[in-house]
């Protein structure tokens, strides 16, 4: 006998509402329908999916591994649709997630191919990395761009691509950029604005300063590169920053590059989940890098 995914969707509901009666209000029938549709999907599986602990369900081993067969199948039928009723629209969309933290030129390179195309819709959302990996692990983005690669597992295979890699730097004001200090006495004498010490790009600064003996004088610790940038423009102290971050200040005179920070650099990452329709903007997006 094939097996009912109208069971299985009753089964998801129980399984996230961890009751039958909310998860019955969320389907919009009875419990005692819910209650069939489960005992028969345990009748063809062969084993019980859930356990009572009070008045709450609690999957069993058995059900969480239905769980995860149920969530792929039914966000394989999400990306099946969305993929077919793009494909006679005229303009092709492409879902991209940015870490809020990440540099806004760093979005722009990258996604410069496309935009302005007449044929594309670019769909930017901004978020906490742990909402960006799931909303892409549920096929709801194309891509997630960040500068620090999710942990990889066996339950969700993200694809890590490394799109670039940039020098680091000591930027900020002229004032603040006396042309006649060393490294060191930079590092030592001046006040410094430095991302969070949960960072990659924190913890190699740390161990350069560690190199090379110095105690620094932190004004800032900021975990948004768009703050940074704002910090150092105010005379706030020396940034530790990509110079793509701070591009136009560069440009404009604004903020001067004081001195580039050796073997420290800024990985941009590029992580996408295998698909069955992929994307082919995004496939051209990352052949460009």
């Amino acid at each position: 006998m094939e097996l009912n995914y109208h069971h299985l969707r009753y089964f998801q509901a129980v399984a996230y509402e961890g009751n039958l009666t909310r998860a019955a209000e969320r389907l919009n029938v009875s419990q005692s329908a819910v209650s069939t549709q489960i005992r028969l999907l345990e009748d063809r599986l062969g084993q019980a999916l859930f356990e009572r602990r009070g008045r709450a369900l609690h999957l069993t081993e058995a059900g969480r591994i239905a769980l995860d067969h149920a969530d792929a199948i039914f966000a394989t039928g999400r990306e099946l649709v969305a993929t077919l009723q793009q494909s006679g629209r005229q303009r092709q969309a492409l879902r991209v997630g940015a870490i809020a933290t990440l540099s806004r030129n760093f979005q722009l390179a990258f996604l410069r191919p496309i935009l302005g195309r007449p044929d594309v819709e670019v769909i930017l959302r901004s978020g906490s990395a742990a909402e960006l990996f799931n909303a892409l692990a549920a096929l709801h983005l194309d891509l997630v761009l960040t500068n620090q690669p999710p942990p990889v597992d066996a339950l969700t295979a993200f694809i890590v691509q490394r799109l670039d890699e940039q020098p680091v730097s000591l930027i900020g004001v002229p004032e603040l950029c006396r042309p006649e200090l060393s490294l060191s006495q930079r590092l030592a004498q001046t006040p410094l604005i430095l991302p969070t010490a949960a960072s990659g790009l924190r913890m190699g600064f740390d161990a350069l300063v560690d190199r090379l003996g110095v105690r620094s004088q932190i004004a800032a610790e900021v975990d948004d590169m768009a703050m940074m940038r704002l910090l150092a423009r105010e005379g706030i102290g020396l940034a530790v920053l990509a110079p793509i971050v701070v591009r136009d200040e560069l440009a404009s005179g604004a903020l001067v590059e004081s001195a580039n920070l050796p073997n420290l650099t800024e990985a941009f990452y590029g992580v996408t989940v295998e698909r069955r329709f992929p994307n082919p903007l995004l496939t051209l997006l990352l052949h460009e890098h």
